[in-house]
């Protein structure tokens, strides 16, 4: 049974998602979910989530949704090793430490800053940029003397943060001032399988919409 996957290309979440199934080697059955045409609003959408969110995973009957849960789970469900998603304890928890600073952190205070402008006409605030700058300042610690953000080799904490430091890029946020971060981002495109097609066309795609949204 096929995995089906509802999505948007553009959105960094659906592209997490999209990282990790590459990552583990399973194939989704993508299926485009307009939210602007109220896709995700239907009866038979609120069904399988209640919250009418993307990503929505449904594994053979089994629903799921956020991001985060639905790429951990594909590791331990399919995937071959435990490389992407340690079941050394606290190797796991420093993984999970790091996903949770990506949705808590990284990506709310993205989303916190850009999303008002750009799909509400909003002014940008000046306060909320300096909670960003001062997320990628953990982030830069974080990746002190290490190459990958859990350690030296690659896992699900790098495809979370890939797809949303990409989505930083589309807009066009300097991340020169992070070495280390700029060094990762280097290093985790290139380790990350099926980047391009999982997260760089997506990341392009965003940043398309946000340039005719934003059109003055």
């Amino acid at each position: 049974m096929p995995i089906d996957l509802y999505y948007l290309p553009g959105s960094a979440p659906c592209r997490a998602v999209l990282l990790a199934a590459k990552a583990v080697g399973v194939e989704l059955n993508l299926k485009l979910t307009d939210l602007m045409k109220g896709e995700h609003l239907t009866p038979e959408f609120i069904k399988i989530n209640p919250q009418h969110t993307i990503p929505t995973m449904v594994d053979n009957g089994f629903a799921l949704w956020e991001s985060r849960a639905i790429m951990t789970y594909l590791a331990d469900q399919y995937g071959k090793n435990d490389s992407l998603y340690p079941k050394d304890p606290k190797k796991r928890a420093l993984v999970d430490q790091r996903l949770y600073f990506d949705i808590g952190t990284l990506y709310a205070r993205f989303a916190d800053y850009y999303y008002p402008v750009i799909f509400g006409g909003a002014e940008y605030e000046p306060a909320k940029m300096e909670k960003i700058k001062d997320a990628f300042k953990f982030l830069e610690i974080f990746l002190e003397g290490q190459d990958f953000a859990a350690g030296n080799q690659l896992t699900l904490a790098d495809l979370s943060l890939l797809a949303t430091v990409t989505t930083f890029e589309a807009v066009n946020f300097d991340l020169s001032p992070y070495k280390n971060v700029v060094n990762w981002l280097a290093r985790a495109k290139a380790a990350a399988p099926g980047y391009e097609e999982a997260n760089g066309k997506g990341a392009v795609i965003f940043k398309q919409m946000v340039e005719n949204l934003t059109k003055k």
